[in-house]
C-alpha cells in the first residue's frame, strides 16, 4: 500500500465542493499549513510576546509597530489566524488519517497470496529451485522456518500444471504502516493540546461571555467583573505577583489589547524570597517558600516553589517565574543641578510617584517622580581599563597568529576577553515626567564608582525612551567620598559674586604684585572666560555654557591660525580659577584647602568635564539614593493546562511513529512451489518498502536457506 498525497474524492457535489474537500484533506495541504505554522513559530520567537505598544513603536517606528499590532505578530500565538491554521491542521490531518487508516487495515491484513508465479519473476529480488520434497511438504516446512524467524505466513493450495501447487505468502514489519498513523495522530494530538492550553477558550469566554480586557489602572479590588475570568476556568496561563508578608489569589493575564484578572481557588502567601547569586551577577537560585490559602476548605498549605520545581494545588500549577521589587522604601537626597534648583529630601516606595512642586525647588514645576526601580546588586566587568579608564587599541607588533587561535580552541569557558567583575552597589531608577505626560528615565548609582582613573565618580544615567541604552554624567567624588564638594563648585559657579572673587583670587596669586596692570589684564580674561563656561554670556547669539561655549567664543574672535595657543593658554586660565573658585568653597564650608596631588588633579579635571555636561542635563535636579528597605517580591506562573497531559501522549506517538517509519522496514516473500517429478520446483520474490544492503543481504539468506533442507530465517 502506498500513501497518496491525494484528498478525498467525492463523487456529488459541485465541483467546488469536491476541490474544496479533496484539497481539505490532502497531504500537501497539511504539509503547506505546518510550513506557516513554523515560519510564524520563528516570528513569534524573535519578535517580543504581549509587549506594550509604546516599546514596539520605539524599536521598530511607528509603522511597522502598527502592521505588527494589526496581523498580530506582537501576540502570534493567540492570534486568531493562527488558531484557525491549528484547526484546520487538526482537520486536515483528522481527514488524511480517516482516509488512509482502513487502507492500511487492509494492507495489515492482507497477504497477498493470489499474487501469480509470472508476477513474481518480474521482481527485483527473485529467485528459482528445485526441492526434493513434495510441493505440501516443502511448503509446511518453510513455513514454519519463516514462522520461527518472526514472519506471518499463510499458506495456500491451488492448482499447477501437473497437480497442486502451493504458495507461502509471509510477511514482517508491518509496525511500519502503523508508525504512520502514529506520527499522524500525534500532530493531531499535538495541536489538540495546544487549542486547548492556548488562549482559544480565553477568547471564545471573550466573545460569547462578555469578558473584556481591562485597560486602566488602579487597584485589583477596584476592577469590574466583567474583567475577571471565573476560578472554574478551564484552562489559562497568567503571572501572579505577590511580595513578602502578603498574599494575592488574582492571576493577570496579558492580552494583546489590555489585561484580564484569573480568579484562583487559592491564595499564595510569600512568606520568604530566597535568591544567590554568582560571581557575575546573575542569579544562581531563586526560591520561594510559600503558603497556599484554600478559599473552599479554608486549608493552609506550606509549600517551596523553586525553577523546574513547581508546587501544584487543585489542578493549577505553580511555577518559579522570577522575582521582582515588592515595594521598597527608599529616601532619595535631590541633587540642583541648575542654579533655580534647591537641595531636599523625599521617601517614596518602589511602584509608586511622587508630586514635585515650585515649594521644593525653583524650576521644579509640576513634575512627578516615578520610582521605578532598586538594584541592591549591580556586578559590571571592569577588565581591560587601560589608558586612563578606556580599553587600549591593538598594537599590531604583538599580533601572534599561534597564541591567537590558541585562545579560540579547547573548553568553552575560555574567551579571549579577560573579566574582572565588582560589584558597584545599589542604584535607583526613576522617571521624571513633565505635565505634559514626557517622561525621562533616570539611573544613579549610591556609591562612587572606581572607574580606573584617579578619582572614583558617581554615575548619573538617563535615556529619553526605553528602546536607548542610558548615557551617563560622571561626577567627581570629594575627598570624603560624597558630591558634596562637587555641589559646592557647582552653586558657586552659578553665583556671580562668588566668580568675581575667585577670579580675582587667581589673579593676584598668578600675577607679580608689583605690577597690578597684568593683575587687571589676567583678571579680565578669566572673568570672561569662567562667565563663558557657567553660561552667563552669549557665544553667537544663543546661550552656551561649558567647554562648548568656549570653543564657540574662540571660533568668532580668535584667528585660526592662533586658536592652538589662545586654547591653550584659556583652558589653563580656567582651570585655574575654577581651582580657586573650589578653594573658596572649601574656606566658606569650613573644610581644609586642596592640597597638590595626583587626587587633586584628578578631582578637578573630572570636575571641570562635569561642570561642562551639567548645563546639557535635561532635568532641575537629580536624585541620589541616601537610605532604603528593601522588599522582595516573587513572580508566579500560575496555569491550569488540560491539555498538557494530551501533549505528551501525542509526542509519545510521534516519537514512536517516527522509529516506526525510519528504522522498520516492511518486508514481504512469496514462495511458490509447482509439482516437478518427485520433487517440486519453487519460484521466490522479496519485496521491501526500502531498498537497502540489508534487503540485499536478508534476500541472499533467504535464497540460500529455502532450497536447503536446513531453513533458519533472519531475525525481523
Amino acid at each position: 500500500m502506498t500513501v497518496s498525497t491525494e484528498g478525498y474524492q467525492v463523487r456529488s457535489g459541485s465541483p467546488a465542493l469536491r476541490a474544496a474537500v479533496e484539497l481539505l484533506s490532502s497531504m500537501r495541504f497539511s504539509i503547506s499549513l505546518l510550513t506557516i505554522i513554523c515560519i510564524a513559530s520563528v516570528i513569534g520567537t524573535v519578535l517580543k510576546q504581549h509587549e506594550p505598544s509604546l516599546n514596539y513603536i520605539n524599536q521598530f517606528g511607528p509603522f511597522w509597530a502598527e502592521l505588527f499590532m494589526a496581523v498580530k505578530l506582537n501576540a502570534v500565538y493567540s492570534a486568531w489566524w493562527f488558531l484557525l491554521i491549528l484547526a484546520f491542521l487538526v482537520l486536515s490531518t483528522s481527514l488524511c488519517i480517516a482516509r488512509n487508516t482502513p487502507k492500511i487495515a487492509s494492507d495489515l491484513k492482507a497477504y497477498k497470496e493470489n499474487i501469480r508465479e509470472q508476477s513474481l519473476k518480474a521482481f527485483h529480488h527473485r529467485a528459482e529451485g528445485a526441492l526434493p520434497d513434495a510441493p505440501e511438504a516443502a511448503a509446511r516446512r518453510i513455513g514454519q522456518a519463516l514462522v520461527g524467524a518472526g514472519w506471518k505466513v499463510k499458506l495456500q493450495q491451488r492448482s499447477a500444471p501437473g497437480g497442486e501447487g502451493w504458495m507461502i505468502a509471509a510477511k514482517t514489519g508491518a509496525a511500519n504502516k502503523l508508525g504512520y498513523i502514529a506520527a499522524h495522530s500525534a500532530i493531531v494530538l499535538v495541536c489538540l493540546g495546544g487549542l486547548l492550553d492556548g488562549d482559544l477558550i480565553v477568547r471564545a469566554q471573550m466573545w460569547w461571555g462578555g469578558k473584556v480586557p481591562y485597560t486602566g489602572g488602579g487597584l485589583i479590588a477596584d476592577v469590574q467583573p466583567k474583567h475577571r475570568l471565573p476560578p472554574s476556568n478551564p484552562t489559562f496561563r497568567g503571572n501572579l505577583l505577590v511580595a513578602e508578608g502578603t498574599q494575592s489569589g488574582t492571576a493577570i493575564l496579558s492580552q494583546s489589547d489590555g489585561i484580564l484578572l484569573q480568579e484562583l481557588p487559592f491564595s499564595i502567601e510569600l512568606k520568604k524570597f530566597i535568591v544567590e547569586y554568582y560571581s557575575t551577577g546573575m542569579p544562581k537560585l531563586f526560591a520561594s517558600e510559600i503558603v497556599i490559602h484554600d478559599h473552599e476548605t479554608r486549608e493552609q498549605i506550606p509549600a517551596r516553589v523553586e525553577v523546574n520545581h513547581p508546587a501544584k494545588h487543585r489542578g493549577i500549577e505553580i511555577y518559579q517565574s522570577s522575582f521582582d521589587d515588592g515595594g521598597s522604601s527608599v529616601k532619595l537626597q535631590a541633587l540642583p543641578m541648575n542654579a533655580l534648583a534647591r537641595p531636599f529630601e523625599i521617601e517614596g516606595v518602589i511602584g509608586g510617584s511622587s508630586q514635585l512642586s515650585k515649594g521644593q525647588g525653583d524650576g521644579v514645576d509640576r513634575l512627578t517622580l516615578e520610582y521605578t526601580g532598586l538594584r541592591v546588586i549591580n556586578v559590571e566587568n571592569f577588565a581591560g581599563n587601560e589608558s586612563a579608564g578606556g580599553m587600549g587599541g591593538t598594537d599590531v607588533r604583538k599580533v601572534d597568529l599561534r597564541s591567537a587561535i590558541d585562545s579560540r580552541l579547547g573548553a568553552a569557558n575560555k574567551t579571549v576577553t579577560k573579566k574582572e567583575l565588582r560589584n558597584v552597589g545599589p542604584s535607583i531608577t526613576y522617571k521624571l515626567r513633565d505635565a505634559a505626560g514626557q517622561a525621562r528615565e533616570f539611573h544613579n548609582y549610591m556609591l562612587p564608582v572606581d572607574m580606573g582613573d584617579s578619582v572614583p565618580v558617581f554615575l548619573m544615567g538617563l535615556r529619553d525612551t526605553p528602546a536607548e541604552a542610558f548615557r551617563y554624567l560622571r561626577v567627581p567624588a570629594d575627598d570624603a567620598g560624597e558630591l558634596d564638594g562637587f555641589l559646592r563648585l557647582r552653586a558657586a559657579l552659578a553665583d556671580p559674586v562668588q566668580r568675581e572673587q575667585a577670579v580675582r583670587r587667581y589673579a593676584r596669586l598668578a600675577t607679580d604684585a608689583t605690577r597690578p596692570e597684568l593683575a587687571e589684564q589676567l583678571a579680565a580674561s578669566a572673568g570672561r572666560a569662567l562667565a563663558l563656561f557657567a553660561g552667563a554670556k552669549q557665544a553667537n547669539g544663543k546661550p552656551v555654557a561649558g567647554l562648548q561655549a568656549i570653543s564657540e567664543f574662540m571660533e568668532l574672535n580668535v584667528p585660526e591660525a592662533e586658536r592652538a595657543r589662545a586654547g591653550e593658554v584659556l583652558v589653563r586660565i580656567l582651570n585655574g580659577t575654577l581651582f580657586e573658585l573650589a578653594q573658596q568653597t572649601r574656606e566658606q564650608a569650613g573644610k581644609a584647602p586642596l592640597l597638590p596631588s595626583d587626587q587633586t588633579q584628578g578631582f578637578m579635571t573630572q570636575a571641570v568635564l562635569a561642570l561642562s555636561d551639567a548645563h546639557l542635563y535635561p532635568a532641575p535636579m537629580a536624585f541620589q539614593l541616601k537610605e532604603f528597605t528593601q522588599v522582595q517580591a516573587s513572580v508566579f506562573q500560575v496555569a491550569r493546562a488540560p491539555g498538557r497531559n494530551i501533549v505528551y501522549l501525542g509526542c509519545a506517538l510521534l516519537i514512536v511513529g517516527i522509529f516506526a517509519m525510519l528504522y522498520v522496514r516492511e518486508r514481504r516473500v512469496w514462495v511458490w512451489l509447482a509439482p516437478q517429478g518427485e520433487g517440486s520446483r519453487g519460484t521466490m520474490a522479496l519485496s521491501s518498502n526500502r531498498q537497502t544492503m540489508d534487503v540485499d543481504r536478508e534476500f541472499a539468506h533467504l535464497r540460500d536457506k529455502i532450497f536447503t533442507d536446513n531453513l533458519q530465517g533472519p531475525q525481523p
